[in-house]
């Protein structure tokens, strides 16, 4: 698999991040077999260190314990590893029986997470999270869900709270990049202009965006921002651009469960139902279709990607180095799916 230097951070990383949410029982639950085979995938799909995504949001923590678990079981030396926490979600004791967050997305957990962003929270969760992870550092960190944090609060007052707490939060992070615990500094936020409202008060070296940049939704303003990003030397991982598994057939979409009755979600089935129908006519899988998309999205260096198949994880990592021809994008166009100046953009950037 092709691999790129994120930005200035100073590393080369695989085109395919590996998304850990799947470690963390995201849907389904796996057994710890399972969890080290896909583990193990994800390395052998590497050509250089292997980039692991994860958070302490994800299944309470469970998936920086499964991924430090299967690390050590497979013998990966601390230094052959590149791991990223998503930091503001601490383990706390769960109560009857279900997590108070996001519901319907983690199973069979055993404990639950509050959010914590502040300046403690956040070194609070780093600490955690390097004991989850049980020996293996974390070289990337960032402020998880500051965008959920911030739709939290209730009056103009609290949002201003809130926002000034992540911006502690980044002084803790700033604190942990001089103290060489950690090795670049970013974010990650479902909701991009979040991130644009912190990078202009926050020197990052990195961000993360899901659900953003995808073959479903992709807004130029989004597209012109991530490329001044990249012009500045900020490296940029796409995230979730399967839509939470709905661009391949998922019932998730955002990583909320449809109502096949809404008419929003009606809506989004018949544009899958188009797309779907034009990546038969033309042979294209729809995971082919996505990550290229987020790939060849300008500006973007990589993609992370989230799966509890060994062998999805092969084929993602095939679909990184496997550029779709110019017509099956001009057919998207043809049928309104994606905006017709996308085309442009992405042979600009294959020619390059």
């Amino acid at each position: 698999m092709n691999f790129v230097k994120l930005g200035n951070t100073g590393f080369e990383i695989p085109q395919m991040v590996i998304g850990t949410s799947s470690l963390g029982n995201l849907y389904q639950s796996t057994s710890i077999r399972e969890k080290v085979e896909v583990v193990q995938a994800a390395i052998q799909s590497s050509d250089t260190l292997p980039f692991f995504d994860t958070a302490g949001k994800y299944g309470a923590g469970l998936s920086l314990e499964s991924l430090g678990n299967s690390l050590k079981h497979l013998g990966i030396d601390k230094k052959q590893v590149l791991i990223s926490n998503k930091l503001g979600w601490k383990r706390t004791a769960l109560k009857n029986g279900k997590p108070t967050f996001e519901r319907e997305v983690w199973k069979d957990l055993s404990y639950d997470a509050i959010q914590k962003i502040s300046y403690e929270g956040i070194m609070d969760c780093y600490e955690e999270g390097q004991v989850l992870l049980d020996g293996y550092d974390t070289q990337f960190a960032s402020v998880h869900d500051p965008d959920e944090y911030l739709n939290q609060s209730d009056s103009k007052r609290d949002y201003e709270i809130r926002f000034n707490q992540i911006l502690e939060g980044y002084s803790a992070l700033q604190d942990l990049k001089d103290q060489r615990k950690i090795k670049a500094i970013g974010v990650g936020s479902k909701d991009w202009k979040i991130i644009r409202k912190i990078a202009g008060h926050v020197k990052l070296d990195w961000v993360m965006i899901a659900n953003s940049m995808t073959l479903y939704h992709h807004p130029i303003e989004l597209m012109d921002f991530l490329k001044r990003l990249s012009l500045e030397g900020i490296g940029i991982i796409n995230s979730a651009v399967f839509q939470s598994g709905f661009l391949v057939g998922g019932d998730y979409f955002d990583y909320q469960l449809l109502n096949p009755n809404d008419k929003s979600t009606k809506e989004k089935i018949l544009w899958r139902d188009k797309f779907f129908k034009i990546c038969a006519d033309t042979n294209v899988l729809p995971a082919h279709a996505c990550i290229q998309f987020g790939l060849l999205t300008p500006g973007v260096h990589a993609v992370a990607l989230n799966s509890s198949s060994p062998e999805k994880i092969r084929q993602n990592a095939h679909f990184c180095n496997q550029y779709l021809p110019l017509a099956f994008w001009e057919r998207l166009i043809d049928e309104k799916l994606i905006q017709e100046n996308i085309v442009q953009r992405i042979q600009n950037k294959i020619q390059a």
